[in-house]
């Protein structure tokens, strides 16, 4: 979400969204046609589906394929709170390829922006329960957010329609809330990164995350898998580490409202997401309770 500054430009933590899925995509990332399959063969390092090892899974029986609901109207947000520069356009802002660097100023709006997301996450959590809507957990989302006097960041971007994303079971990604109500089998296989996946018969999605700042999406990108790029950052650096998880195949499709990934067997998907911060000895999570 962004938060609210009066001259400086607005910030952009980790938000409990997703991120680029849509068909129109730049050079850090590979455009995936709606109905189209992220296949095994796209290898490039721009790609948004990197090959990944596919695990022997089958679709869990007695489940039922996710399936879309009816999605609401667009929510407003009151004219006195500041709007991202992608606002009131359909098209898909380009990932930034500069890094970009907070000095000691921007830092703390960013930890203020961060710890914002981190209250609004938290309380969406409590809003998962049996015969809840995807979209009423958007209504309440929204109405905090903007209480808070911040913009809902996913709302808008490249046409994007709602204020969180909302993936249950087989999506992998950038759900969109709808008149669907969660049942007590939308449930998450547990999470483990990178060398443990393997270990307990999971695989990492070839999704990635990125710098995040006064602009949403900028480099460097983020694998979740071994990456042997050359490359280093820099204390002041923020950036996104958010990587999905399955049960099975890492292969997906996109739905064709250009944003919904799912697995294409039908596989459990779990993701989380955090807005880190590089210090001068380390690095701090900036978007924890």
């Amino acid at each position: 979400m962004e938060l609210l500054a009066s001259s400086p430009p607005p910030l952009f933590p980790s938000s409990p969204c997703r991120r680029s899925g849509k068909a129109t995509l730049h050079k850090h990332f590979h455009a995936v046609a709606p109905g189209k399959s992220c296949s095994s063969g796209e290898t490039s390092r721009t790609a948004i589906c990197r090959a990944a090892e596919i695990h022997g899974s089958e679709q869990v029986k007695g489940r039922e394929p996710l399936r879309r609901g009816t999605v609401s109207p667009r929510l407003q947000v009151p004219d006195h709170i500041p709007r991202p520069p992608y606002d009131g356009t359909e098209h898909l802002p380009d990932v930034n390829p500069d890094r970009q660097m907070h000095d000691s100023e921007s830092i703390v709006r960013m930890r203020a922006a961060c710890k914002l997301a981190a209250r609004v996450l938290q309380y969406a959590g409590t809003l998962v329960k049996p015969s809840m809507t995807t979209d009423e957990i958007d209504r309440a989302v929204h109405q905090m957010i903007i209480d808070a006097g911040a913009y809902p960041s996913p709302l808008g971007y490249g046409g994007f329609p709602k204020s969180v994303c909302t993936s249950v079971n087989e999506c992998i990604c950038h759900g969109i809330p709808d008149s669907r109500a969660l049942r007590v089998e939308n449930r998450d296989p547990f999470f483990f990164i990178c060398e443990h996946v393997n270990k307990y018969g999971y695989s990492v999605d070839p999704f990635v995350g990125h710098g995040v700042g006064t602009i949403f999406h900028s480099e460097p990108i983020i694998w979740h898998t071994y990456d042997y790029e050359p490359g280093f950052m820099v204390a002041g650096q923020t950036f996104t580490i958010e990587p999905t998880l399955s049960m099975g195949s890492t292969r997906c499709e996109v739905w064709d409202d250009g944003w919904t990934a799912i697995t294409v067997d039908g596989s459990l998907n779990a993701q989380f997401e955090h807005t880190v911060l590089v210090t001068v000895d380390g690095a701090e999570v900036l978007t924890k309770c």
